[in-house]
């Protein structure tokens, strides 16, 4: 099985690329469509800011392409930090900016209650969904720890869409499911066994 981290000049590739291999997966960055088409699946990486973020995405060509196999081909896809709040419909992260639109959603700032500030940068545990619980599979109950490093969140308009939540000053989604998109706020590959544990879990997932 191959994963194609999509290349399209954001994103802390290196560190994503060696969990998934140390996990048994291969691994390919690439921008080349013909590579991203043939992938058994797709990861969306992110770090910076999300208007920078879709004019990358778009100046690069490959806007038309990742929609066809997100949404007509059904590839799996796996969003990371940024690249989860890329699955939105807009962001409101410096002006108002128009998302992949692959879930109806939008980015909002954080506003957390005191003591907790913006960003929130470590560890921190989630709450899974029931329903979508096979994406936390073998990990210790209430004691899921994960890395986070984030100023915005998504708000998911459908509720079925949250595939955990986290508490910061709040309540924000900390992953999102549907169908063969899944996305988490923090980042997998700086969360250790955990990390591991989850991107193993959507490896095997059959969508």
């Amino acid at each position: 099985m191959t994963t194609a981290i999509i290349d399209y000049g954001m994103g802390n590739v290196r560190s994503l690329s060696n969990a998934l291999e140390y996990v048994g997966n291969d691994v390919v960055l690439t921008k080349d469509p013909g590579a991203l088409a043939d992938a058994d699946r797709l990861l969306l990486p992110g770090v910076g800011a999300f208007g920078d973020a879709m004019a990358a995405i778009n100046a690069s060509g490959l806007r038309p392409l990742l929609d066809r196999l997100a949404l007509e081909e059904r590839k799996p896809v796996l969003g990371v930090c940024l690249g989860m709040q890329l699955f939105a419909k807009r962001s409101l992260e410096h002006g108002v900016h128009e998302g992949l639109g692959w879930l109806d959603a939008e980015v909002l700032p954080m506003r957390p209650t005191p003591p907790s500030k913006v960003p929130h940068v470590g560890w921190n545990a989630i709450t899974p969904m029931p329903a979508h619980d096979w994406l936390f599979d073998g990990l210790p109950a209430g004691e899921s720890d994960f890395y986070f490093v984030h100023s915005f969140h998504m708000v998911c308009h459908d509720s079925v869409d949250c595939a955990a939540t986290c508490e910061h000053g709040g309540t924000f989604t900390a992953a999102v499911a549907r169908g063969n998109l899944v996305a988490t706020q923090f980042h997998p590959e700086k969360s250790q066994d955990n990390g591991l544990q989850l991107l193993t879990n959507w490896l095997n997932r059959e969508f």
